[in-house]
């Protein structure tokens, strides 16, 4: 469990900050994360090529570091939503979800009855291999396990208002480049069409009292889409972009500063 777990966090709309990891799951990285001040990390299943091996291990690191983890499981199917949840993932963020019929198929996937259909596996790693009660298990994986739904189709804006007033639907993750290309115009962020989009989702996470995430290139997108629509959950960029941004920016900083010539040439 985190410093400050994920439920505790999606239940205040003070920002949240994070980052996507979708290359380096090394032992280290969750004590890199904490130590950067990262609040949650966004563990990619859905694009990354992670397995389910990888994923047992990385939470153990953001487990042991205090950072809060977030599994983009691959797809719907209740094996990729359980065992994620089994090897002890906070929180599940599930791609595309559409509406309500959706989000209830995912609780059902994730969550113990009588909240769900989740299939029983206790003394395992969601648990930390501890004994107990049944009843107990139950109760405390129920109120731990938190879902991110992501609205990446019109469809999902349409239906965010019947998903953000759910029971178990802690947030509304905003996947921009997949919504921009559902709307029909692909990238294009400064669209009236693809804004009216987010100002609806926003609404309806302000409505029910539900948090409101997503992934941001830049730190000035990340105080802009807080100050206008009330994002609170900003995961900043991912572990391929920054290492590559850093190490060109300082590659051309040298290439352009170095002088070439004569000076300290060796004599032959």
């Amino acid at each position: 469990m985190s410093d400050r777990g994920l439920k505790a966090m999606a239940g205040t709309k003070a920002p949240k900050f994070g980052h996507f990891i979708v290359e380096f799951a090394t032992p280290g990285i969750g004590h890199i994360m904490k130590s950067a001040g990262c609040d949650f990390v966004l563990f990619d299943l859905e694009h990354s090529g992670f397995g389910f091996e990888t994923v047992k291990s990385a939470v153990r690191y953001f487990e042991a570091a205090g950072v809060a983890m977030i599994v983009r499981a691959p797809s719907k199917e209740y094996h990729h939503i359980a065992r994620a949840c089994d090897m002890g993932a906070e929180g599940i963020m599930l791609p595309m979800v559409a509406g309500a019929k959706e989000a209830r198929h995912i609780l059902d996937c994730m969550k113990y009855d009588p909240a769900g259909k989740r299939g029983v596996a206790l003394g395992v790693a969601h648990d930390r291999y501890r004994p107990g009660a049944v009843s107990e298990k139950f109760k405390a994986a129920n109120a731990s396990t938190t879902l991110f739904c992501q609205i990446e189709t019109a469809e999902g804006v349409k239906n965010a208002d019947e998903m953000a007033r759910m029971d178990g639907v802690d947030c509304l993750w905003v996947g921009h480049f997949d919504l921009s290309v559902s709307l029909g115009i692909p990238g294009q962020f400064d669209n009236p069409k693809f804004l009216k989009a987010i100002d609806t989702v926003a609404n309806a996470t302000a409505k029910h009292g539900k948090s409101l995430g997503r992934l941001v290139p830049n730190v000035e997108t990340g105080i802009e889409i807080n100050n206008r629509w009330g994002f609170d959950f900003i995961c900043y960029s991912g572990d391929v972009w920054v290492l590559h941004n850093a190490l060109q920016d300082a590659v051309n900083q040298l290439r352009a500063g170095c002088k070439s010539g004569s000076k300290g040439k060796k004599k032959k």
